[in-house]
């Protein structure tokens, strides 16, 4: 039983090969039993491999249980193990109590359609574990594991669908524009011979957001200059904002964009 399980039992288990409350705590105390969870055992000797890990985490928090986010990615190879607890989902109010080790998420929207089995354990299906990602992971990172998810011909459905940002600095100006409801712009398209940030197309109006680690130096400021000069000579409209300004000048920054997507709208 437990070779089939990383090395694992449950008490569940034990209970219906015949062994009773005594016998449990006889083998624990004779060090053949070692218990990494109220429930769960490993057999022979603590130490067990990461899978391991996993399953006595899921194994832990009853019927029902999945693996998922970090660690969920990290069983379909989608992106490397993480550090602290192990990641499981239960659905909605099920689940037994806090576990060391174990951060336990409860979900009204974990359908049956959404976890599978893999490699003995259960686990959201990838496209249910990129959506999970998506409230903990920054886009590189997010990017990161779509791409490895499509690499391994995993389906993701929808959630395959990422928001087109390539840097921090671009998903928190996207972020800032759907917090106050301004019009969303296009993602990373071409304008000419060039790749703008960001494109608000019928208004002609081209946002570009400069980190200093980029866009620093006597160079990269001549070369901005010359691309800005050829995009209003296609006929748009060119704002720069630095990574300052969206992070400390929101409220400056939102009143200017409506004001800019306004004029623009009018003209």
């Amino acid at each position: 039983m437990a070779a089939d399980q990383f090395g694992l039992v449950t008490t569940g288990q034990l209970l219906a090969a015949g062994f009773d409350g005594a016998a449990i705590t006889l083998r624990v105390a004779a060090g053949r039993l070692h218990r990494l969870h109220r429930g769960v055992y490993a057999v022979g000797h603590p130490a067990v491999s990461r899978e391991g890990r996993w399953l006595a985490a899921v194994l832990a928090c009853g019927e029902g249980a999945v693996l998922s986010h970090r660690d969920a990615a990290a069983l379909w190879a989608l992106l490397p193990p993480g550090p602290g607890p192990v990641h499981v989902t239960v659905s909605g109010q099920g689940g037994r109590g806090l576990r060391r080790g174990i951060r336990l998420h409860r979900s009204r929207t974990l359908a049956v359609t959404a976890v599978t089995r893999h490699r003995g354990i259960p686990v959201t299906r990838p496209a249910r574990t990129i959506a999970d990602l998506r409230r903990h992971l920054q886009p590189p990172e997010l990017r990161r594991a779509i791409r490895q998810a499509e690499v391994l011909g995993l389906a993701l459905g929808e959630e395959a669908e990422t928001d087109r940002t390539r840097s921090e600095l671009e998903w928190r100006f996207l972020r800032l524009c759907r917090r106050h409801g301004l019009p969303r712009p296009e993602v990373n398209v071409r304008v000419g011979p060039f790749l703008v940030d960001f494109l608000w197309r019928p208004q002609r109006l081209i946002i570009e957001v400069d980190g200093y680690r980029y866009h620093r130096g006597r160079q990269a400021f001549e070369d901005d200059r010359a691309r800005d000069l050829e995009l209003r000579r296609l006929g748009h409209e060119v704002v720069r904002l630095t990574q300052r300004q969206i992070g400390e000048g929101e409220e400056e920054v939102v009143s200017a964009m409506r004001a800019l997507v306004s004029h623009s709208t009018d003209a």
